[in-house]
C-alpha cells in the first residue's frame, strides 16, 4: 500500500531558534540594515535595550538579540509561553553562537499593559495579532496555529497607549504595509516600509 501522506496541517507548533527561517534570516539577514533594526534605533555604536511586548513565536527578538540587544519579551498566553521557553532552552543547549545569543533574552509571563509601567526599555516593541493577510501556505498555517493559540489583540490600541507613555524613546508597530493605522494613537513619527510588513515609528523624546 502507498505511504500515506504526511498532514502538514497538523504538525505541532514549534518554536525553533536554531535552524528553518530563524537561522537562515541569522546568517543572511543583513544585520542592523534590516528594516526592523532600522525602525527599532540600531545604529553604529547605539545598541538599544528593547522591550518586545507581544513576544509570539519570538523571532524577532531573536533576531535583536543576535544584533548585541538586550530583549526583554512579555508573552500573556501561558501556552506560547511554555513554548517560547523549550525553544530558548533547545537553543541554549546548542550551545556557540545561540547559547550567546538567548542569554541576552529574558521572557516573562503576563500582560504587557501591566508590566511595562514597571520595566525601563529604550525601544518597545508591539506586534499585534491582526487578521490573516496574503501570505504563502506554510506561513498561513502557522500563524492559523498561532492565533488559535493567543487569539487576536483586540486591545492592541490599549497597549500602544501604555507603550508610548512608559518607552524612553521610541515605540516601534509592526503592522501590514497596507492596513489602516490603529484609531485612537496618534500619528507616528515615520515609517519604514517593506514589500508585506511596514514598521510605524513613535518617537517619544
Amino acid at each position: 500500500m502507498p505511504r500515506p501522506k504526511r498532514d502538514l496541517q497538523r504538525a505541532d507548533l514549534r518554536v525553533d531558534f536554531i535552524s528553518g527561517a530563524v537561522a537562515h534570516r541569522l546568517r543572511f539577514g543583513g544585520g542592523r540594515g534590516q528594516d526592523l533594526a532600522k525602525a527599532m534605533g540600531f545604529r553604529a555604536g547605539k545598541t538599544p535595550h528593547v522591550i518586545d511586548a507581544t513576544a509570539g513565536l519570538g523571532r524577532d527578538s531573536f533576531l535583536l538579540a543576535s544584533l548585541g540587544a538586550e530583549v526583554t519579551m512579555i508573552e500573556r498566553s501561558p501556552r506560547m509561553h511554555d513554548l517560547l521557553l523549550a525553544g530558548m532552552e533547545e537553543a541554549r543547549l546548542e550551545g556557540g553562537k545561540f547559547s550567546k545569543i538567548i542569554a541576552r533574552m529574558t521572557l516573562m509571563l503576563g500582560d504587557a499593559k501591566e508590566l511595562l509601567p514597571s520595566l525601563s526599555g529604550e525601544a518597545i516593541l508591539i506586534d499585534p495579532m491582526h487578521p490573516p493577510r496574503k501570505t504563502t501556505a506554510l506561513v498561513k498555517q502557522e500563524l492559523r496555529q498561532v492565533r488559535e493559540i493567543v487569539g487576536v489583540d483586540e486591545d492592541a490600541a490599549d497597549l500602544m497607549r501604555v507603550a508610548l507613555e512608559h518607552a524612553t524613546k521610541r515605540v516601534v508597530l509592526k503592522w501590514p504595509a497596507k492596513a489602516d493605522p490603529i484609531e485612537g494613537i496618534r500619528p507616528c513619527s515615520h515609517q519604514i516600509i517593506g514589500k508585506s510588513t511596514r514598521y510605524d515609528v513613535f518617537m517619544t523624546v
